[in-house]
């Protein structure tokens, strides 16, 4: 085994026989026939499951590589795109060199669809998909796990419990983004953060910056290692993020209740959400290439910052809800919030309503401040 196999996405010599376990996974078939067919489940999963599989072979017959099997996804993006999204923007990439490899480091609001924009973005403009980096507390199920591989994902070890055992995964984690950027010319995709931005709050975690330069020689400079990286920040901006009312709620229980304890298969539930869920329109900035002689972690992690802050688009949501929750925080419905967004707020207890309206007015205040 390489010194990366168990992190690693999958290779094309691989995709084969990983896509037959996948096409005979029975978790898959369940998951499948619940989020098309949710009201025959009880009754017909028996004759479904079956005829689901079928299905699958189908869709997947012929596909022996990891290009193959991206481009078997492409119509299943773009139709999610076109549905769930009234306008999907993207500004900034006419300044990047599709020839050059990038390590992209993005705000961080939705589970799959923040990586899955910036790859639409990057195919659709001829640069190449992105490696993208997952934490295995998403990787609870087999299938999802050989899913998420198959299209171009690494691990992020995040089970991992012993004071050791962290700090090798993180240095084994860092050699794998240099050596995919630097030596594969590869893109790569990694949230500025662990966990979504419940908050609204897009700040970049200078220990994801640190886990970068872990694998650096001792003769190397700081500056010098952390530049071959070609850092480019992202701002990914959602006119209405599908599962803010889950976050709000959480948000709650955890500052207000003393904690929260999520329930089985929410994290799935989430990722559905956030998938098929409306978001209006949603922009994408692709930032300038960090250039600077950066000597520490803080400082890449403030110049990731003031991009995302500063180019992140800002929509009515965005406005009213700032002017709402410091305006007129006890006005349960005022006249002038676009009416989809008093709809979301209307069935929240009035204890919920302004963790809702945080996520949207945050990004105001973030702006506000970067400038």
């Amino acid at each position: 085994m390489s010194e990366f196999d168990d992190i690693r996405p999958f290779n094309d010599a691989e995709v084969p026989a990983v896509l037959r376990r996948v096409v005979a996974d029975q978790e898959l078939r369940r998951a499948v026939i619940s989020m098309l067919m949710p009201r025959f489940k009880a009754r017909w999963s028996w004759l479904l499951s079956p005829l689901i599989g079928v299905a699958l072979r189908i869709q997947f017959f012929g596909v022996n590589t990891v290009d193959g099997f991206q481009r078997r996804l492409e119509g299943y993006l773009g139709r999610i795109i076109k549905r769930s999204t009234t306008d999907y923007s993207v500004s900034g990439l006419d300044k990047l060199d599709p020839n050059k490899p990038y390590l992209f480091v993005s705000n961080h609001r939705d589970i799959v669809m923040d990586p899955a924009f910036v790859n639409w973005a990057l195919y659709q403009n001829g640069f190449k998909t992105i490696r993208i980096a997952i934490g295995d507390n998403l990787l609870s199920k087999p299938f999802v796990s050989d899913l998420m591989r198959l299209n171009k994902s690494f691990i992020v070890q995040r089970a991992i419990t012993g004071r050791r055992e962290k700090l090798m995964a993180a240095k084994k984690l860092s050699a794998y983004i240099h050596h995919s950027v630097v030596q594969e010319k590869a893109n790569i995709w990694i949230a500025q953060r662990e966990g979504r931005a419940k908050d609204g709050v897009d700040k970049t975690n200078s220990a994801v910056i640190g886990m970068f330069s872990l694998s650096k020689p001792k003769d190397r400079s700081y500056a010098d290692y952390v530049k071959e990286l070609n850092i480019v920040p992202v701002a990914i901006s959602y006119e209405y993020d599908p599962c803010d009312v889950m976050k709000a709620r959480e948000r709650y229980y955890q500052l207000e209740k003393g904690g929260y304890q999520k329930a089985r298969n929410e994290d799935v539930r989430s990722i559905a959400k956030g998938i098929s869920g409306w978001k209006g329109r949603v922009h994408l900035a692709f930032g300038d290439v960090l250039s600077g002689d950066y000597q520490n972690d803080a400082e890449v992690a403030v110049a990731i910052d003031q991009q995302i802050h500063r180019k992140y688009r800002l929509f009515e949501t965005n406005e009213t809800a700032h002017r709402w929750l410091h305006e007129c925080p006890d006005d349960p419905a005022p006249h002038w919030v676009p009416e989809l967004m008093r709809e979301r707020v209307a069935h929240l207890p009035d204890v919920v309503r302004p963790y809702l309206l945080a996520q949207y007015a945050n990004a105001v205040e973030s702006q506000q401040n970067a400038e």
